[in-house]
Order: C-alpha cells, then structure tokens, then sequence
C-alpha cells in the first residue's frame, strides 16, 4: 500500500494509475484530515446506471401490485427458467 500526497499524485498520475492497474493500492492523502483511495472503474462500477435504476424501480411497483411469485426452493427456480 502506498500513501501519496496530492502534490506527489499530481506530478505523477501516470505513474500511480500505473501501480493501481498493476493491483497496487494507493492512497492520497489530502490536508490531514482527507484521503482517497485509488481505485479502477470494472463493468459491475457501471451497473447501476439510469437504465438499470429505471428497472429496478419497475419490479418495485410490479411487486407493489402484487405482480410478483415468492420462491421457497432453489427446485422452484430452475422450473420458472425451464430448467
């Protein structure tokens, strides 16, 4: 794990960005109270997009009209997907 300044970060983003991708833990501290944690952006950070938070929004109110099934059993899953 490394702990950077702000200062340092700036004057060599290219080299930390380097060492996170590598799987390098970095930190930047900022004032003495501040830091962050460098971290890559996957597929999954990207998930919860507007169209996905739209969705999602969708099956609550399908639920709220009971246009819902429970499932007790993972048997009862794999009927509902034809399994």
């Amino acid at each position: 794990m490394l702990v950077i300044s702000s200062r340092e970060f700036r004057q060599n983003q290219k080299e930390y960005f380097e060492k996170v991708d590598q799987g390098e833990q970095v930190i930047v501290q900022r004032g003495k109270d501040k830091a962050y944690i460098l971290t890559p952006v996957t597929k999954d950070d990207l998930y919860f997009n507007a169209e996905m938070v739209e969705k999602i929004r969708n099956s609550i109110s399908e639920i709220n009209q009971g246009k819902s099934k429970k499932v007790n059993s993972p048997e009862e899953i794999n009927q509902l997907l034809g399994l």
